[in-house]
């Protein structure tokens, strides 16, 4: 392998130039305070945890994770995902602090991708945790709260897809009993949104005519309220039939919220079915591929650090709602004054550079004038800024 050019970098990451970090740091912004009116306080967890706690916990496959060593030998992880650290602290530090709580955070994580179009392996995420509640009340609390929070960041058009890991699991255990192989070649489909594989799996399973079109029936369950009560027709199995209420229970609290257009049921929805124990939902912008938002309930996942409660949460993909809202335009950057001086002058400046800056919303720089210059080499615009090598100003001030 050949040695890297200085300005290369390694495959899956990015530099963001100065417009792009104010858009990102503007929906960061956006997003954090939203969640914190509703109650989201936030935390800051490390870039580096153990590889045999919070990396094992972690809903990552394991082949995607980055390690490394320390000086001991002991294997870390650069953090996959914020949830399980968080799991970790809450299990720890406010090991005495009462449920439920309610924690929110913006942090970079990273992921080791094969070389694909499109996938990042440092990305940012933005997202809350309600730890001690198994209600559907919670359930539709951080999809509501997620449906303002892409409002916040300034996402117009968007869906979120509800589903239930439970209603498969049902169904699948009640028409492929014992077959746990066929089982999980349908569950990598769905997940991977392979519908003509899942068909082609389902058809080379050798089942009976009526349950082959029962399993194909489960790609039109997508819809509004009305698919809870053609996915009660489809199955009899108690765990299908109880994931379907608690659907139809979040649904109505999420009309309360004046939120379910929004939102529609799609039960080949599973999200990770090795890490979610519930509701899964995922949110999509108009003309994005990808989606900018995922959640879902996990209600087993503190039990690996000690703690047993319930869980539910989302993330959103800030990076690749910078992409959306970079198409409604650009995030308009603090005005810019330049204040120039003498050497002898050089106190008198930088004492009106400080009085400028202290008034907020206006960015100043200073610059030396060259020996033997009066002035600073600007040109005056017709909407009245000045132009000084290339960078726009709103005001040019000269102390010599």
């Amino acid at each position: 392998m050949s040695k890297p050019k200085v300005f290369e970098k390694p495959t899956g990451v990015k530099d963001y130039l100065p417009e792009a970090v104010a858009k990102l740091r503007a929906i960061e912004t956006n997003v954090l305070q939203c969640m914190e009116r509703w109650g989201y306080r936030e935390i800051l967890t490390p870039t580096l945890e153990f590889y045999d706690t919070v990396g094992v916990a972690s809903s990552t496959e394991d082949r995607k994770l980055f390690k490394l060593l320390d000086r001991n030998g002991t294997t870390l992880v650069m953090r996959s995902d914020i949830t399980a650290p968080i799991a970790r602290v809450v299990s720890s530090l406010l090991k005495d602090q009462p449920f439920p709580i309610r924690l929110s955070y913006h942090a970079n994580v990273f992921r080791a991708f094969e070389a694909e179009a499109g996938r990042d392996a440092e990305f940012f995420q933005a997202g809350v945790e309600l730890v001690g509640d198994g209600s559907s009340e919670s359930d539709a609390e951080v999809i509501a709260l997620a449906i303002a929070s892409l409002q916040a960041a300034g996402v117009q058009q968007f869906k979120i897809a509800l589903g239930h890991v439970g209603f498969l699991t049902g169904l699948f255990n009640e028409t492929l009993q014992h077959r746990t192989e066929a089982q999980q070649a349908l569950k990598e489909c769905l997940l991977n949104r392979d519908y003509v594989g899942y068909r082609d799996t389902i058809k080379g399973l050798g089942l009976d005519a009526e349950v082959q079109r029962e399993l194909e029936g489960i790609l039109r369950l997508r819809g509004g309220q009305e698919i809870c009560a053609q996915a009660q027709q489809v199955t009899h199995d108690p765990m299908a039939q109880q994931s379907i209420t608690h659907l139809c229970e979040v649904w109505d609290v999420l009309e309360a919220y004046g939120v379910s257009e929004h939102v529609l049921i799609d039960l080949t929805m599973i999200g990770d079915f090795s890490y979610y124990t519930g509701m899964t939902f995922e949110g999509y912008a108009a003309d994005l591929g990808f989606p900018v938002c995922s959640g879902g309930r996990y209600d087993n996942l503190l039990t690996q650090f000690g703690r047993p409660a319930p869980a539910t949460g989302f993330a959103l993909k800030t990076n690749r709602i910078m992409e959306v809202v970079g198409k409604q335009g650009t995030v308009e950057a603090p005005s810019k004054v330049l204040v120039a001086y003498k050497a002898p002058n050089r106190a008198e400046a930088f004492a009106k550079a400080q009085e400028l800056r202290s008034q907020g919303g206006t960015m100043v720089e200073t610059r030396l004038l060259q020996d033997g210059s009066d002035e600073i080499g600007s040109t005056r615009k017709e909407d009245g800024t000045y132009l000084v090598n290339g960078t726009v100003y709103r005001d040019v001030i000269t102390f010599k």
